[in-house]
């Protein structure tokens, strides 16, 4: 009888506890459904280049710990372009900008030419604050596909000139000379788009301190324009030698600058040279400027975390150099080392003497390796010294490359606050402004 009444007693537990396991989960269920519900008042949309999954493995083998983004993992998305397996930045770009896809080296344009209107545009018809942050030049192709239409992604003379009819409100990185005259040694053969910027309200920043200085009133229709390099920004491991800020300071300033507006702010933020490292097969650099990239997701979460109706969403436009976590028939990560690496590869082969007399010399001062004969001489023949240099960097590292361009893998997105659960499962990349669009109620 005690037993019969020991196993009612257990039966009954197990039901109890599944009733209220299954109201708790009804319960954070209709919480998850109702912060979808919610509507987002800003959107934060980060974009590190080039960066996939093998990239965030090696770098967290890099960090020796969890990654920002790691707890907010949603889903994968695929890339191709209108005209190709494997897209382009201006493709990519212009599929996560517009939610349309478009051939290779198109900004902005329908494979019919047709302009297609943007998720920054829209954001504006609906009188948000917009901004566009990279370490490249402004013009580059992700930036550009926010807020410009162009057959050619390479017109950056251009596409400068429609940034400053566009009136972003914020635009920080670098290309200088995409906007001032010949006469000055720019690329403008109009010298008045300076002159154009500041009387459409620019403000303009060349330096971390000016930019920090600067605090534009939205109100008043002040913008800001920094741009803090000719060119591209320094590499993050040469930044510390410049007058440049961080990926991290910029996105800060303009999260200040753009949280002015009381109906909210869009702002893309673009890590653009970890596509640049991946190019050169240089693995320092990309897990140096991946680091540089979570620093502005952490600052950009932080922010969602106490605002409240914050939308981030972390997401790269393709994959670039085919990137493995191991390699070279060795079942171990090696990843952290790279923390030592103080230079490019790029930066490194500069240094090289006419012969190439100084290789060990110079790779060992800037990685600590002492290097084989074999790898000084793979470096003394090789073709390019910047490859080699790097080869022998990534596989000290163990980390792989099969490419020295695009390919053609699913890219992960991670997502934090209202709607983030919306980005979950199997996406393409034109899905996610789409989700944007619907998450700040801009229909």
């Amino acid at each position: 009888m005690l037993k019969k009444v020991g196993w009612i007693s257990v039966i009954s537990l197990l039901i109890f506890a599944g009733i209220m396991g299954a109201s708790f989960g009804n319960e954070e269920d209709a919480t998850s459904a109702k912060g979808n519900n919610k509507k987002v008042e800003n959107v934060i949309y980060m974009i590190p280049d080039g960066f996939s999954s093998d990239y965030a493995s090696n770098y967290r083998a890099y960090k020796g710990e969890e990654v920002v983004w790691d707890s907010h993992l949603k889903g994968l998305f695929t890339t191709h372009s209108a005209d190709s397996d494997v897209t382009d930045s201006a493709a990519a770009g212009t599929a996560m900008a517009t939610g349309e896809k478009t051939n290779n080296g198109v900004i902005g344009k329908d494979t019919n030419g047709n302009n297609l209107e943007t998720i920054l545009e829209k954001s504006k018809q609906h009188h948000k604050a917009t901004g566009l942050v990279a370490t490249s030049t402004i013009t580059h192709a992700t930036p550009a596909a926010f807020a410009t239409h162009v057959e050619d992604r390479n017109n950056e003379t251009e596409i400068a000139r429609q940034l400053i009819k566009s009136e972003v409100d914020v635009l920080l990185g670098g290309g200088m000379n995409k906007f001032i005259g010949e006469e000055e040694g720019g690329n403008q053969e109009d010298g008045e788009l300076m002159q154009k910027a500041q009387d459409t309200g620019y403000i303009l920043a060349e330096n971390k301190q000016e930019m920090l200085e600067q605090n534009i009133d939205i109100k008043k229709d002040e913008k800001l324009l920094g741009l803090f390099a000719d060119e591209a920004l320094s590499p993050e491991l040469h930044r510390k030698d410049t007058e440049e800020p961080s990926l991290e300071d910029m996105t800060t300033h303009a999260i200040d600058q753009l949280n002015q507006n009381k109906k909210g702010f869009f702002l893309m933020v673009e890590g653009s040279q970890i596509d640049w490292a991946g190019h050169d097969n240089d693995s320092a650099y990309a897990m140096s400027d991946t680091e540089a990239f979570e620093k502005a997701v952490q600052a950009a979460i932080d922010f969602a975390e106490e605002d409240g109706e914050t939308l981030v969403v972390v997401a790269a436009d393709h994959d670039t150099g085919g990137m493995t976590t191991g390699g070279y028939d060795q079942m171990e990560l090696n990843a952290n080392i790279l923390n030592d690496v103080t230079a490019t590869g790029e930066y490194m082969a500069n240094q090289l003497d006419e012969e190439r007399s100084n290789v060990h010399e110079v790779v060992n001062t800037y990685t600590g390796f002492k290097l084989t004969e074999e790898e000084i001489e793979s470096i003394e023949t090789a073709e390019d010294p910047k490859l080699a240099i790097n080869h022998v960097v990534s596989a000290r590292s163990t980390i792989g490359w099969t490419s020295t361009g695009h390919t053609a893998a699913d890219i992960p997105i991670y997502a934090y606050g209202p709607s983030a659960e919306s980005f979950s499962g199997k996406l393409d990349n034109t899905d996610i402004p789409k989700l944007i669009e619907k998450a700040m109620k801009l229909k």
